[in-house]
């Protein structure tokens, strides 16, 4: 009887394991999906904006990067983001830094350390890292004027490959 029991309890569990894995969206977003809106508050506010929402950025190249300051490969790529940035962005294009970390403060100490003058945003609650499906950082998607993600890069890039994701995001 005990032994019964035992079984109909696992056999349950596991139906439920299936069925609630089945309804998950576990999708991860490649090259030709189109890029999930989202909007979030600005923490550097050298560009005079608030808050970014990426909808209203159509039109331009995004350059969506997820990242945080404890992260090494990500603090090593961010002067090859502020080395391009003021180049890209006369030609229509927007470096997004979404920060992973739990305080404005250490963000806006290490937007100091660094002189970041590109709009860096704060997911506090990591909605928009889940809603991307966001793994190991740093992660970056490169998203066209047309709101469609034509690259997604995980891991560090260095500056010459930053540069051509970039030309490949450019407006016509």
């Amino acid at each position: 009887m005990f032994r019964s029991i035992i079984l109909v309890v696992l056999i349950g569990a596991t139906i439920f394991a299936i069925v609630s894995n089945s309804k998950a969206d576990n999708s991860i977003y490649r090259a030709g999906d189109t890029a999930p809106d989202f909007q979030l508050k600005q923490v550097s506010h050298n560009n005079n904006l608030e808050s970014v929402q990426l909808s209203d950025l159509k039109g331009k190249g995004v350059m969506l990067n997820f990242w945080g300051t404890w992260c090494k490969p990500c603090e090593a790529e961010m002067p090859y983001m502020e080395t391009l940035y003021p180049k890209y962005h006369d030609k229509g294009i927007e470096i997004l830094a979404v920060s992973l970390d739990n305080t404005e403060l250490v963000i806006n100490r290490f937007i100091d350390k660094h002189d970041l003058t590109f709009p860096v945003l704060h997911d506090t609650t990591g909605e928009i890292r889940d809603l991307y499906k966001v793994g190991p950082i740093p992660s970056t998607f490169f998203i066209g004027p047309d709101g469609k993600i034509k690259e997604v890069v995980n891991g560090a890039l260095t500056l010459e490959k930053l540069e051509r994701s970039l030309q490949n995001i450019l407006p016509e």
